[in-house]
């Protein structure tokens, strides 16, 4: 399913292609054809102009193939407000179906959850200085693919640079499953004691392979003590797997903090490793310079990549994590904002995704 290297085999048939600005078919020969003013093939289009509503195709692929490996930037300063990550949506289509396997805002697709760069050094994604987002989930597909990324911000992204590099001709198994990722959002406003749906809906065969996790502290105290469960098959009111909290999945522990004492305060500390991370912690708004303060509620951003211990399933599945937090006085139930990514793969069709939320209901609270 995924590896973080395989040795060269020469498979017959298969040949490697990459698609971007300058080649945007991924024609063999027809890269780096573009003039700029020092000559011809001298870097003329390096990147394209995402206006405000429109659609831009980042690939259009003949199959049988594998996407290897996605590359994007983008220039997000804009004058509209600071959103632009969580207002692009990129989405992912598998040989000619109609519906989405994709479907997620660009910068939680990345780990990047609150329209604030965070370094992401992992596995599948990573992050770079500044704002290279790099994905290394494969995504085979038998007849075609298109990946397309939409710009529902207020402004025109003067800038979108990307590459998709993939191979043509490859020879899948019938078994081999498709590529699917999901956003959902909750925004603090559901009765206490409700818990945050990661994914559901999801039925056949398939293997839940990671999750990504913003959340917005909305009430006082530690935050993280909700266990992530997953109700695998025949699965009703309990789980088969639960984490012991929300740290713990995400492969912390005692809230993240360089030390436990009470005094001197401890200090929140950030990581991001293969398999597991929180990149991502500020009480911080980023803001034009201003008079006013950018105090904000405490964010989050923290993922799990299910690589060596994959979560398999053959009839259905269902993810949810409880919010609850701690204090001196002992658990209590939450409500915060929470936006989450679940990332998968299963054997076609899959089920209509829930409808995606506009942009501004998108937004932490």
């Amino acid at each position: 399913m995924f590896s973080t290297f395989d040795v060269p085999v020469l498979p017959d048939g298969v040949v490697s292609r990459s698609i971007n600005a300058e080649n945007r078919t991924g024609a063999p020969g027809a890269g780096a054809r573009a003039a700029s003013a020092l000559g011809p093939g001298r870097k003329g289009s390096p990147a394209v102009q995402l206006a405000a509503g429109e659609t831009l195709t980042l690939a259009e692929i003949e199959g049988p193939g594998v996407i290897r490996h996605i590359w994007l930037t983008v220039a997000d300063r804009t004058d509209r407000g600071p959103f632009v990550l969580r207002d692009l949506v990129l989405r992912a289509y598998w040989d000619g179906s109609e519906l989405p396997s994709v479907e997620v805002p660009l910068g939680d697709f990345f780990c990047n959850g609150f329209g604030t760069r965070a370094l992401v050094t992992s596995a599948p994604i990573v992050v770079a200085p500044t704002g290279g987002m790099n994905c290394y989930f494969p995504m085979p597909f038998r007849a075609g693919a298109r990946l397309t990324l939409e710009n529902q911000h207020a402004g025109d992204v003067g800038s979108v640079y990307f590459q998709v590099d993939y191979t043509q001709g490859d020879d899948l198994d019938p078994g081999t499953p498709y590529f699917h990722a999901q956003w959902r959002h909750s925004d603090g406003t559901a009765a206490l004691g409700t818990d945050h749906v990661i994914l559901d809906g999801v039925s056949g065969r398939g293997t839940y392979v990671g999750t990504y996790l913003a959340l917005t502290s909305l009430h006082r105290y530690w935050w993280g003590e909700g266990e992530v469960k997953f109700f695998v098959d025949d699965d009703d009111e309990f789980p088969t797997l639960c984490s012991t909290g929300l740290e713990d999945y995400a492969g912390g522990a005692w809230a993240f903090q360089d030390a436990l004492r009470a005094d001197p305060e401890p200090e929140i500390l950030t990581f991001s490793a293969p398999y597991c991370g929180y990149p991502f912690h500020s009480a911080r708004d980023r803001t034009k310079a201003s008079p006013f303060s950018t105090e904000a509620l405490p964010m989050h951003g923290l993922y799990r990549w299910h690589l060596p211990d994959p979560i398999h399933f053959t009839e259905r599945l269902k993810v949810t994590v409880q919010q609850i937090g701690a204090w001196d006085h002992g658990l209590f139930e939450r409500q915060d904002d929470i936006a989450t990514t679940a990332y998968w793969y299963q054997i076609a069709p899959h089920a209509p995704f829930p409808p995606l939320p506009a942009a501004h209901l998108r937004h932490p609270r």
